[in-house]
């Protein structure tokens, strides 16, 4: 539906020209994403998937989650619903590059523009024919009804629908005129690769009294740590020696802080048998401490951490996705799969548009998308934000119940279940039943 198309890609990266040349031997990248089975399904449908295999990755089918007071512990298994893995980690210079080798494999008639864009005209004008070969340098009368973006090379270009996603700080959306609500979190997160003397195949994430600490598989030996805690515990956690790093992040994935799970946290199964459910395989499975990091990969990374929210995804000729349109807390991995949740949206209502023969950059048409993606972007922040403040209060009773409730997602396995499935990206709500 949509290849008679033409697009333009506008982004200054050097690699959208150059190409990304990636080797085995290459130092892994600090930055990765989580990727849920249900984006895996649409890069795969993409025919992007393929390329990603073909480069470090690791999917992995065990997560175990716990906290420092002792009380909350929670292990999830993909055998608890049926599936071969929970998720899969690349690396993300592995997924532009497979991204990009998509789009130079395919017949779409894509153009890049190594620029940045420094203005943009919106023309609101109704236009009920979809037309060839636009976006274009030069205008025709068609493109009187189009939205011309000026570059920083100065060269300018006109198109009937612009995509803002270009990221949190999105120039399209302040160009556009988009409004934000949110807030900066007092957290920064430190991310970096780590070495192990064996291969990693479980994702680890410990709530500590200044933010979660999260240890990811990369594939090799390799895994990837993404801490989040104070500014100036980052700012000194990115300063210090390489041994005193991982002699603190060793700590922080074992007995810094506080004890393990308990096996009486751990028999809180009994509090929930009056339920008389079927326990899930991972309910079953006994506490394990992560991997041993013995050596630092890569350099260390520090990001600020904010919550941010457009209070409209789309107005005409214009529409945003992923972190142009929210950003979250990094304390799940859902961020990128937000967007890759955006993206299969918008496409099916592009193909929608033109299957009907109207004007892509239509707001009546762009709303069905924001229709679709606002509330289930909505959710997924609340989730997240909560879990965040939840874990800033550290106060005797209310780790108790917020242990409780770890122990009532690992014991209660039709909520359990819906747990696994809500974080791949395959029911929209958590919903317990």
């Amino acid at each position: 539906m949509t290849k008679q198309l033409s697009v333009a890609i506008i982004d200054s990266n050097p690699a959208l020209s150059s190409g990304l040349c990636i080797k085995k031997e290459d130092p892994p990248d600090p930055r990765v994403s989580t990727v849920t089975p249900a984006s895996i399904s649409f890069l795969q449908e993409a025919g992007a998937w393929k390329y990603v295999e073909q480069n470090r990755h690791a999917y992995f089918k065990k997560m175990q989650v716990w906290d420092y007071t002792g009380f909350g512990y929670a292990r999830y298994d993909a055998g608890d619903v049926n599936k071969d893995f929970l998720g899969c980690v690349a690396e993300n210079k592995v997924l532009h590059s497979s991204l990009l080798s998509c789009i130079k494999d395919s017949d779409f008639k894509t153009t890049f523009y190594p620029s940045r864009l420094t203005s943009m005209t919106l023309n609101t004008n109704s236009m009920s024919v979809v037309e060839e070969n636009t976006p274009s340098k030069e205008p025709s009368p068609a493109q009187g009804h189009a939205s011309k973006l000026e570059l920083s090379d100065g060269s300018s270009i006109y198109a009937k629908l612009v995509v803002g996603a270009d990221g949190g700080k999105s120039r399209v959306r302040e160009l556009a005129g988009f409004k934000t609500t949110g807030w900066n979190y007092s957290q920064n997160a430190i991310i970096c690769t780590v070495e192990h003397t064996s291969a990693n195949h479980c994702a680890w994430q410990r709530f500590l009294p200044n933010g979660p600490i999260a240890l990811l598989p990369m594939g090799e030996n390799f895994s990837n740590i993404v801490w989040t805690m104070s500014p100036t515990e980052s700012n000194d956690r990115k300063s210090i020696t390489e041994e005193m790093f991982l002699k603190d992040v060793n700590s922080a994935l074992d007995y810094g802080y506080g004890p393990h799970p308990t096996s009486s946290s751990l028999g809180a199964r009994d509090i929930f048998s009056w339920l008389k459910m079927d326990g899930t395989l991972s309910a079953n499975e006994p506490f394990e401490i992560p991997p041993k990091a013995i050596r630092l990969a890569s350099e260390r990374m520090v990001f600020p951490l904010s919550l941010r929210h457009a209070n409209s995804y789309a107005t005409k000729r214009v529409v945003l996705i992923g972190d142009a349109a929210h950003t979250i807390h990094p304390l799940a991995g859902q961020g990128v799969n937000l967007g890759f949740g955006d993206a299969y949206s918008l496409s099916r209502v592009i193909a929608e548009g033109i299957a009907l023969g109207s004007d892509i950059g239509e707001v009546n048409l762009l709303k069905k998308y924001e229709q679709e993606r606002k509330p289930a972007n909505v959710t997924m922040m609340a989730i997240l934000d909560g879990f965040q403040k939840a874990y800033s209060i550290d106060f005797g009773p209310f780790n108790f119940l917020r242990g409780a409730a770890f122990s009532g997602a690992n014991f209660v396995s039709p909520l359990k279940r819906s747990i696994i499935s809500y974080a791949s990206g395959e029911r929209k709500l958590p919903i317990f039943f």
